[in-house]
């Protein structure tokens, strides 16, 4: 029974035979049986996740795997500490990940609106009002102004029926609804006598044989969709994959040529065996996953300030590798709500900009202009939506109505009209109402005498019209004058404009009341692009970010909205899409910029070329036909307000206020969170490869070690973790002027200076080592080398964490940086002079022993900070040259 896809291709006495129902519904013993049979009307949700499998999740990293056997490591060879220390790490990490997601899960309940509870329906001819999941295939349903619509169904009764789909097509303005029937291969978005589950009726009244329930809905078969599309991993996770691959073989190679050394200058194979497994683990930077989680973290709390709730972490690091931003219109790049934008009266257009109209520029006062007042006032006096002051607000309204309607009266108040006392002075008498056949409406009004107010159709108006209201007189309308007003609405028309025209009269008795009416001008409506997306789409282009619309609505409207805001290029509507092979599609995707009235497979076949492409996808969307596009993306943006279930359900960030600037403020959030993550890789290999270096070094000259496996993770202790964690809340540097990130590993364009930074580390360590050695004993000796070390790394911070070291845009642009090293060094100093000292075997200090290493342990500081110096120079002495 639920087989059947072209219901709108099949007349309505067929679906009641079809489906084995009548108008007076199924008999409640029919819809118990049908019930048992079909299921319930719901859609079936993937499997929830749990918090126990939401903390396991953040187990799957290869870098942790690498931590978790250091673990194994550290306590088969009994170092409990180091396997206390990188199980903290461990656990620090997978805990921020896990609040963060848990968190994010939580939100999207929070923000879940279930579409429909109850439903009207005619059970053996009598109305019932059943649950929604209740309803099966046969059943008639009821349904008005207002209602959302619980299942697919065939209309055969209607009236003025007008239904807004936006959440399942994209097209933004409500549609007018039939019972005729369709051709076969009418798309999804012109079946105009079907209704589809989740959308609501915006206008009239109708009656529909519900023709599908659940997952066999239109709504359902994107659910089911969905499941077959796999979860793929975001760049950040694919980047620290193949980090932790090179860094564990090339750490593991360097451990093992240590070994080979050791055994052939004569150490014993056991002790070698310690001392190279405790010099891999704390050569492995351990720290680096709990400082990213927590730059990430931090990242998407300041992403929730700036409208983005982030669900997964890695998705904050991915936005800033974006190369293509699949956006939709509705909503998204437009408010979602029909405005005034236009409005002609006596051969004048005037432009609506907030509460004004504007004459060539120049503000108007309305009510001192007879003819545009008449037709502001017309236009809510012919309108049947009403407004309530909000809290007892006189700025603030809530508007109920349709949407055409609702943007009329919101105008009307905007330029100073009360509709309230103007209905008191002027009472209804009668209403012709619109209908899809007459394309008009008309409200016959009292107050001394009676006037006839009408709406309609510019073409209908028109040819009901025999005069014009021109400079406050009443002129008889001519054919050439009717024709050069009927360019004028195509003229608003081709702008994307939704246009209405009015007329007004003085009533007499016994006449028609809609013929020989006074033309008093047009009124064009949009849904306005939202103020910030055309600088936002400006920095997109900027920042190398290519942005694509993909929309429901008809072209006329996308390439309107297009040019608005800045978008342009070629562009195919869905039929056209559907034409095309796979192969033709590849080779001109790049050049297509509008896509229209598309379909939800069409939508996720563009994202599927896009990533063939090689470009990496974020996706906006809020409706049921966005879910498969979100779901197959590499990063999917769903709106909070107006999004659907589904969509909120697949997406990895989640728009608070729907609005495309919030996305782009992302990325670049998105890119500083990326650069910090750099700069922490570099600081924390450019400093621990050297333990390596001279520990070697030792072994070769045939030396006492310089370190003790213990001393080595006090140091990582240190400077791996508060100074580390305090480069992630770095300020962007100039993000939004480079092209999208495309390096494959973390260590692309930083891997010489990683080997420069760890040859002077090593050098430091060295000359420590060596001019100490005959001077003291072998335990201050290490002592100096670890503190020497330590004090190194956290000058070398000032280093790698920004490309200005001093300044208000170098060292003083982060307070945390200052926080981090005085709190290392304080931690350090306690060690040193404390009962802790014979924990680490370290011995206390002298003066001058402090003074001895000072000059190494800046050594790095100075030498890269004259490095930097020397290169901004340069850039500075390029730049003007080529200027």
């Amino acid at each position: 029974m639920n087989g059947e896809n072209n219901w709108h291709a099949v007349k309505k006495e067929a679906v009641f035979k079809n489906l084995k129902t009548s108008e007076k519904g199924l008999s409640e013993k029919e819809a118990e049986l049908r019930l048992a049979k079909d299921g319930k009307n719901i859609i079936k949700e993937e499997a929830k996740l749990n918090a126990v499998k939401i903390f396991f999740m953040q187990f799957k990293s290869l870098m942790i795997y690498i931590l978790l056997a250091a673990i194994t490591i550290s306590i088969v060879i009994k170092h409990y500490l180091d396997a206390s220390v990188i199980g903290a790490f461990v656990l620090l990490n997978t805990t921020i990940g896990f609040i963060q997601q848990y968190k994010a899960e939580k939100s999207v309940k929070e923000l879940k609106k279930l579409l429909v509870f109850k439903a009207k329906v005619l059970r053996n001819g009598v109305l019932k009002v059943i649950n929604v999941e209740d309803i099966v295939v046969g059943d008639i349903v009821i349904l008005r102004q207002g209602d959302k619509i619980p299942a697919d169904c065939r209309i055969f009764q209607y009236e003025n029926l007008e239904v807004n789909e936006s959440v399942l097509t994209g097209e933004s303005l409500a549609i007018e609804k039939t019972n005729e029937v369709l051709a076969k291969d009418t798309i999804l978005a012109e079946r105009k006598n079907m209704l589809y589950a989740g959308t609501h009726v915006e206008r009239g009244n109708c009656r529909a044989i519900v023709v599908s329930i659940g997952m066999n809905t239109e709504f359902g078969k994107i659910a089911s969709m969905l499941e077959k599309i796999k979860e793929e991993k975001t760049p950040m996770q694919n980047k620290l994959d193949n980090f932790s691959k090179k860094i564990s073989f090339f750490i593991l190679g360097l451990v093992a040529l240590l070994f080979v050394i050791g055994i052939i200058f004569g150490y014993e194979i056991y002790e070698m065996l310690l001392t190279s497994i405790a010099v891999a683990i704390s050569a492995i930077p351990e720290g680096l996953p709990a400082v990213i989680t927590i730059g990430l973290a931090f990242a998407s709390k300041k992403m929730s300030y700036r409208k983005a709730i982030i669900k997964k972490l890695s998705a904050a690091e991915s936005l800033g590798s974006v190369t293509v931003i699949c956006t939709d219109k509705t909503g998204t790049i437009t408010e979602g709500k029909m405005k005034v934008v236009e409005i002609y009266c006596t051969e004048k257009i005037f432009e609506k900009k907030e509460n004004s109209l504007l004459l060539d520029g120049k503000k108007i006062d309305v009510q001192k202009e007879k003819d545009l007042h008449d037709l502001i006032k017309t236009s809510i006096l012919c309108n049947n939506a009403r407004f309530e002051n909000k809290d007892g607000s006189e700025k603030e309204y809530e508007i109920i109505g349709d949407s055409t309607e609702s943007s009329l009266l919101l105008n009307s108040l905007d330029l100073g009209f009360n509709k309230k006392l103007l209905t008191e002075t002027e009472k209804r008498i009668i209403e012709f109402p619109f209908s899809s056949e007459r394309k008009m409406m008309s409200i016959i009004r009292k107050n001394n005498e009676k006037t006839v107010y009408t709406k309609g159709a510019p073409e209908v108006i028109m040819r009901n019209c025999h005069f014009e209201l021109f400079n406050g007189k009443k002129i008889r309308l001519t054919d050439s004058k009717r024709e050069q007003l009927m360019k004028e609405a195509e003229k608003m028309q081709r702008n994307s404009l939704r246009v209405l025209a009015f007329a007004s009269k003085l009533y007499k008795e016994n006449e028609h009341a809609e013929k020989n009416l006074i033309f008093l001008g047009f009124i064009g409506m949009q849904d306005p692009p939202r103020l910030e997306v055309k600088r936002a789409i400006a920095l997109c282009k900027q920042a190398g970010i290519k942005v694509k619309m993909i929309t429901g609505d008809s072209g006329i409207t996308a390439r309107a909205i297009a040019n608005q805001v800045g978008i342009s290029g070629e562009m195919i509507d869905g039929k056209k899409l559907d034409s095309m092979t796979d192969e033709q599609l590849l080779k001109q995707i790049n050049s297509i910029i509008i896509f229209s009235r598309t379909e939800p497979k069409q939508k996720l076949r563009i994202v599927e070329m896009l990533k063939i492409k090689g470009e990496l996808v974020a996706v906006t969307g809020d409706g049921v036909n966005d879910a498969l596009a979100l779901k197959k993306a590499d990063i999917g943006i769903a709106m909070g307000i107006r999004g659907s279930d589904v969509s909120r359900e697949v997406a990895d960030i989640i728009l608070t206020d729907d609005n495309f600037a919030s996305i782009v403020s992302a990325i670049e959030e998105g890119r500083t969170v990326y650069d910090n993550i750099k700069k922490v890789t570099k600081f924390l290999l450019a400093i621990n490869f050297s333990e390596i270096l001279l520990l070697a070094f030792s072994i070769f000259l045939a030396l006492p070690l310089p370190f003790l496996p213990i001393q080595l993770l006090w140091m990582n202790l240190v400077t791996d973790s508060i100074p580390a964690i305090a480069i992630t809340k770095e300020k962007g540097e100039n993000v939004m002027s480079k092209k999208p990130i495309k390096e494959k590993s973390i260590l692309d364009n930083i891997l010489l200076f990683i080997i420069l930074a760890g040859v002077v580390t090593f050098l430091a360590e060295l000359f420590i080592f060596l001019l100490t050695l005959n001077k003291y004993d072998i335990s201050q000796v290490r002592t100096m080398v670890i503190t020497g070390n330590i004090l190194f790394e956290l000058f070398f911070v000032f280093v790698c964490r920004n490309e200005k070291i001093f300044g208000k845009e170098g060292a003083l642009s982060n307070k945390y940086v200052f926080y981090g090293v005085i709190i290392s060094i304080v931690v350090h100093i306690a060690a040193l002079y404390t009962f802790a000292n014979k924990f680490f075997e370290f011995t206390p200090l002298t003066l001058n022993q402090w003074v001895l290493i000072l000059p190494f342990s800046l050594s790095g500081f100075v030498i890269f900070g004259i490095g930097k110096w020397i290169m901004r120079k340069r850039e500075k002495r390029t730049k003007k040259s080529a200027e």
